[in-house]
This record gives structure tokens, C-alpha cells and sequence, in this order.
């Protein structure tokens, strides 16, 4: 028996109506909300393979393995322990000369300047060692967001291309029974196409950020993690820009540099004036030093403070930009649901619906990049601060 048309529409509508709740119904099972701890497993591999190989990696483990086995900060530790050798060996010799015997303003710079000058590099050291311990963090937290951010890209293209496979399904029954055309076929497989090549790309990013992450780390390139979401947008510092400018002066490391070397000049200026004269070239060009040594400490004050003011800055920006991509988000999601139920009920067209597909996932990206912007303006602010 012939089925009426009127018949015809309203089962492909209901047949595009189940399609459609299928869908929302796997992609709800496939893609949990974020912060749920479950992720999805490469595409390139067996779901059983990856998690069996995978590890649990939060942003504190990543920075406590990189401290242990980056080789850049390795080297430099290596470095800082033979100059505070060779510090000793300075030291050592200038104790080496008693003070009784000390009767011109060479013998006292041996003895008093070129041991302050050692006690001053050890220091120094150890504050370098400090920086690039910092460095490290920052790289640490660094490679571990831009390999959360991949992640997370790849899970949207996943929901995109399902989206639009399950555009295509509904075409194509629509189109069995008479009541779209052969184009409507033809934009939703071009849809589906574009998507699996997004898809490849974030497949392509995943695995390059990883590799990056296991180098950065000083581990198996191969090995493979699951990143924990949990501070997927972490928390900033809350002060005002007055108060981080005052704590970056009281512990960065190039401020206490400045201010040993204004000791060191003072130093010799007191041993020529207590061995020599002040009036003699020596003397003049000392006290020459210590304006300039007074003159680089207001110089790196002032680096410093413009340093911080502008990651205090582009981190509330980066804020803002969170909050706005959100709401971005949210209406193209609401739009795109409204244009599927329109496509139902035989008000827009496959193209309608794949242009407010392409919109949301558009904004869906968006969101997902300012996030991975705030959390390295986070993490810029802290290393700022000298933390």
C-alpha cells in the first residue's frame, strides 16, 4: 500500500527526531562534562591498549618530574656546584692571608674583595639555580596546558564530526522518502568531510604535544598520560597590581643581584679609602661604581615593575575572555538546537544546520583557547612575581 505523503513527511521527521536523540544520547555517554576525571582514548588506538599504557599525570607531578630530570636545569645545577668549588678554593686562599700582613690596597682586595666576590657568586648561584627552577615550573605547567588544550580540542572535533555524521543520516532519510533533495546529501557529506579533517589535524597535535611534554620532562618520548582535569582552569593569585609589584621587588632574583653588587662596590670603595685615598683615581672611579650600581638597581626596579604590571594585565584580560567566549558558546549551542528543530519541522535547510554547526564549534574552539590562555597568563603572573 502506498503510503500518503503526508505520511511520508511525518515518518522521516520522526525517524530525523529518533536520529538526532540517539546521538545527543552517545554524545552525552561518549563526552562527559568536564572535571568528571574520564577521558577518551586516541583514535589510533584500542581503547584497552591506551589504558593499559597511560599514566595519571596531574600539573604538580609534571613539575616535580621536570625539577628531577629536565637536563637543561641538570646542566645548570652541575654548572652552579663547580662555581661554588671554585668559590671555596677563593676563599680558602684569601683566609690564607693574615690580616697583620695586609700593608697596601692590593693585598686587601686579595684578601677582603675577592672573598666577599666568592661569597657573593655562591649566592648568586643559588639564586640562578632558583630562576631556573622557576623556568622549569613555568615550562612544566606550559607543555602539560598545551597538551590538556590539545586533548580538549580533540574531544570537540570528536563531537563535531558526529554531529554532522548524524546531519548526514537525517538527510539521507529525508531524502529516501522524498522530502529533501539530492543537495541537502551533498552539503551534509561535505560536512562530515571537513570534520574528519579537522579531526586528523587535532589527532596530529595530540601526539605532537605529548612528545613535546615527555621531552620537556626528561622521559620515554612514547610514554602517555591522562592528564588530571581537575585544574583545567586554574585559580590566579587575587592582589592588587601595588601589592604583586611589591612582592616581585622583595624576591625576584635579579633585584638581590643588583643589590650585591652596590655591596661589592661599596666594599672597595671602603678598602681604598681605609688603604689607599679616595682623592686618587681609584677612589674616583669607586665611588663612579656605586652610582652605577645605585643606578641599575632603580633600573631593574623599574623593569621588574613593568613586567609584572603587564602579566597583571593580560591576565585580567585573559579572564574577561573566558567569560566572554563562554556566553558565545553557550548561544551558538542554543542556536544550533533551535536550527535542528526548525530542519525537523521543515524550516531550514541541511545548509541552516550546518552553518550553525560550524558556528558552534567554532565558539566551542574559541572557549577551549582562551582557557589555555588564561592558564599560561596564570602561570606568566606567577613567574613574574618570582615564584
Amino acid at each position: 500500500m502506498k503510503i500518503p505523503y503526508s505520511n511520508q513527511k511525518w515518518t522521516a521527521l520522526a525517524l530525523a527526531a529518533l536520529m538526532l536523540a540517539t546521538t545527543d544520547s552517545a554524545l552525552a555517554a561518549d563526552n562527559p562534562p568536564a572535571g568528571s576525571g574520564q577521558q577518551t582514548p586516541q583514535a589510533a588506538q584500542p581503547a584497552e591498549q591506551t589504558a593499559a599504557k597511560a599514566q595519571p599525570l596531574t600539573i604538580e607531578a609534571a613539575i616535580e618530574q621536570a625539577l628531577k630530570t629536565n637536563s637543561d636545569l641538570q646542566k645548570l645545577r652541575i654548572d652552579a656546584n663547580n662555581a661554588d668549588i671554585n668559590a671555596r678554593l677563593v676563599v680558602a686562599s684569601a683566609n690564607d692571608i693574615p690580616a697583620s700582613a695586609i700593608e697596601s690596597l692590593s693585598a686587601a682586595q686579595n684578601k677582603y674583595e675577592s672573598e666577599a666576590r666568592a661569597q657573593v657568586t655562591k649566592k648568586l648561584n643559588a639564586l640562578a639555580v632558583k630562576a631556573a627552577e622557576n623556568k622549569t615550573k613555568l615550562g612544566a605547567q606550559s607543555v602539560f596546558y598545551d597538551l590538556l588544550h590539545a586533548q580538549a580540542e580533540l574531544e570537540l572535533k570528536k563531537q563535531s564530526l558526529k554531529r554532522a555524521e548524524t546531519q548526514l543520516k537525517v538527510a539521507q532519510a529525508a531524502f529516501d522518502v522524498g522530502t529533501k533533495a539530492k543537495t541537502d546529501i551533498l552539503q551534509a557529506e561535505m560536512g562530515v568531510s571537513g570534520a574528519q579533517a579537522a579531526l586528523a589535524v587535532a589527532q596530529n597535535n595530540v601526539a605532537i604535544s605529548r612528545m613535546k611534554l615527555n621531552d620537556f620532562l626528561g622521559v620515554d618520548l612514547q610514554s602517555e598520560w591522562i592528564l588530571s582535569d581537575a585544574n583545567r582552569q586554574v585559580k590566579a593569585p587575587e592582589m592588587t597590581l601595588e601589592e604583586a609589584v611589591s612582592k616581585a621587588l622583595a624576591q625576584r632574583t635579579e633585584m638581590v643581584q643588583r643589590n650585591e653588587e652596590l655591596k661589592l662596590a661599596e666594599l672597595n670603595r671602603d678598602l681604598i679609602s681605609k688603604y689607599s685615598a679616595l682623592s686618587t683615581y681609584q677612589g674616583q672611579m669607586s665611588r663612579n661604581n656605586i652610582e652605577k650600581a645605585k643606578l641599575a638597581i632603580e633600573d631593574q626596579k623599574r623593569a621588574i615593575s613593568m613586567e609584572v604590571a603587564q602579566a597583571y594585565y593580560n591576565l585580567n584580560a585573559a579572564k574577561l575572555n573566558v567569560e566572554f567566549t563562554q556566553k558565545a558558546k553557550e548561544a551558538a549551542a542554543e542556536s544550533y538546537r533551535l536550527t535542528n528543530l526548525r530542519f525537523q519541522n521543515g524550516l531550514a535547510t541541511t545548509l541552516e544546520v550546518i552553518q550553525a554547526e560550524e558556528e558552534l564549534s567554532d565558539r566551542e574552539n574559541q572557549y577551549q583557547e582562551a582557557v589555555h590562555s588564561y592558564n599560561l597568563a596564570v602561570v606568566n603572573f606567577e613567574t613574574a612575581l618570582g615564584e
